[in-house]
């Protein structure tokens, strides 16, 4: 009737609150699903009524794949799937019977149809002088049968109870699993999920425990952990490569202009060189144009001393 292939659901905050989960759940069976809190429990059910759409893999619930039902059906699917609550959800406006007829009227049921409908699940929570009070006026345990008898109004194909005796003492939650067992004697499906050691212990029911499931989960998750520190290291000596790389340009462009300006205010030897033979000729004639000027005034000097 149900079957999870290979289903792992992640959310848009990247948590993974499982991963390649498989499971049958057979027509008119009764099973728990175990696993601490967290572990993925009441996602298996927001699953089961379209809710969610699974990350990965697949769901057929009676023979139909999930995925391929469309927005416009997904409200007649869910009436074939009743949820019990762990804080029952009744509503405070209205009284016992009409929290239980809700459903039937949203339906469109006659009303002839709904008070016999709802007798009966007043007779089979057995909560019958009840019927009138409001969901402030009973116990947890009474609330808890209501919200049971409620998700019974429409007769759905399975009852999926979601952590039922939670906020019940010991002996009001044996009495809800006792009226769970009681209608699945009736043929209807029940998944019951707990991680109530003492209901574990005192029914003995077949379990699908999702803590098995959780140590290759836990695997899955480091696993990616890892992959995602090596892209991380990866990246960083890429980021540090590259980093170098810029240096060493930085570098070597740095010393040629040290070189280029260094030649610049250091002339070559060629220029030096050129230079020095440009000056040599421009010495030498300055030079002899001085040694003809003095031997022109030693003459003179001269012929000055001849004369008497």
């Amino acid at each position: 009737m149900i079957k999870f292939k290979r289903v792992t659901q992640k959310f848009p905050n990247e948590t993974l609150a499982f991963a390649d989960l498989s499971f049958n759940v057979e027509d008119g069976e009764i099973v728990t699903i175990t696993g601490p809190s967290g572990s993925g429990k009441t996602t298996i059910m927001r699953l089961l009524i379209r809710e969610y759409e699974p990350s990965e893999g697949e769901i057929v619930f009676d023979g139909q794949k999930l995925q391929e039902i469309n927005r416009r059906q997904i409200p007649h699917h869910r009436r074939r799937i009743g949820v019990v609550f762990q804080d029952y959800k009744l509503i405070e406006d209205l009284n016992v019977w009409e929290n239980i007829a809700l459903p039937l009227n949203i339906k469109g049921k006659q009303k002839n149809e709904i008070e016999n409908r709802v007798t009966d699940l007043l007779k089979l929570v057995e909560l019958e002088d009840k019927a009138l009070m409001f969901p402030c006026q009973l116990s947890g345990g009474e609330s808890q049968r209501i919200s049971i008898a409620r998700a019974l109004a429409t007769g759905p194909k399975i009852i999926f109870a979601d952590e039922p005796t939670g906020n019940l003492d010991k002996n009001t939650g044996l009495h809800i699993i006792k009226l769970l067992q009681k209608i699945n004697e009736l043929g209807t499906t029940v998944l019951l999920a707990t991680h109530d050691p003492f209901i574990l212990e005192e029914f003995k029911l077949r379990q699908i425990d999702l803590a098995k499931l959780g140590k290759s989960l836990e695997k899955e998750t480091e696993k990616k952990e890892t992959e995602k520190e090596n892209l991380e290291e990866e990246k960083a000596r890429k980021q540090k490569k590259k980093a170098e790389k810029k240096n060493q340009k930085e570098t070597k462009a740095d010393k040629k202009n040290k070189e280029d300006t260094t030649q610049e205010k250091k002339p070559s030897f060629f220029k030096k060189l050129f230079a020095r033979k440009k000056t040599e000729p421009a010495k030498e004639k300055s030079d002899g144009k001085k040694k003809k000027e003095a031997d022109k005034k030693t003459k003179k000097g001269t012929k000055e001393d001849k004369k008497p």
